[in-house]
């Protein structure tokens, strides 16, 4: 048995969540103090509306966020490697990125951010279930789940894709009309379904434990 590996295991949960937790409040500190110091939101305009639809969309990546990071370090137990203590700080750069980008004129690059937040989350969560299945801890959860095949990224992979395209397309044409509002909304809309999809996959892990 090696016991430093026993230990890097059973206390990396709880480091990984705390340097998470400080990103995070960081993150929701910018995105109120934006809130506050800004007067657009409160005007009644398209602009105004799709500023909103922005912080919407913005508070559910850094709860979706959260969420994945939170149930995958409460539900399995793997050797970490230096870059697992990176990747929260990378995650916490672009969040800070993407509230800086709030706003009439930024869509675009805020788009560009949200794109590379959302592969890299699905980038961290593919590296987190490798490894937590090559740690024999969690064989009963992966008894019944066959590894991921590249045709399982498809979807992820085409929403990152779609994203940083529309992201591309408005900061080189400047579209600030209905056109531009639609793609935030369906952005918002693909976070709310990822958290759904998150909620719903805890659920059934804690099913399946309990049987």
């Amino acid at each position: 048995m090696n016991i430093l590996r026993d230990r890097v295991k059973q206390h990396f949960p709880s480091v990984l969540l705390t340097l998470l937790s400080i990103v995070q409040a960081l993150a929701l500190e910018l995105l109120w103090s934006h809130m506050q110091e800004n007067k657009y939101p409160l005007e009644m305009s398209l602009d105004s509306l799709t500023v909103w639809t922005q912080i919407a969309a913005t508070f559910l990546g850094l709860v979706t966020i959260w969420v994945v990071y939170a149930s995958n370090a409460m539900r399995f137990r793997w050797v970490p490697k230096t870059s697992d203590s990176v990747y929260p700080f990378f995650i916490g750069l672009m969040e800070f990125l993407l509230v800086d980008h709030l706003g009439p004129g930024k869509e675009g690059l805020w788009l560009i951010f949200m794109a590379i937040i959302f592969g890299a989350m699905v980038w961290v969560t593919h590296q987190t279930f490798r490894r937590a299945r090559q740690d024999g801890s969690n064989d009963a959860f992966f008894a019944d789940v066959s590894p991921a095949t590249m045709r399982d990224h498809y979807p992820h992979i085409v929403c990152t894709l779609g994203i940083f395209v529309a992201g591309v397309y408005q900061h080189m044409t400047a579209d600030r009309g209905i056109v531009i509002f639609m793609l935030l909304f369906g952005t918002m809309f693909l976070l709310a379904w990822q958290l759904y999809a998150s909620a719903l996959f805890w659920e059934s892990s804690l099913a399946e434990d309990s049987e």
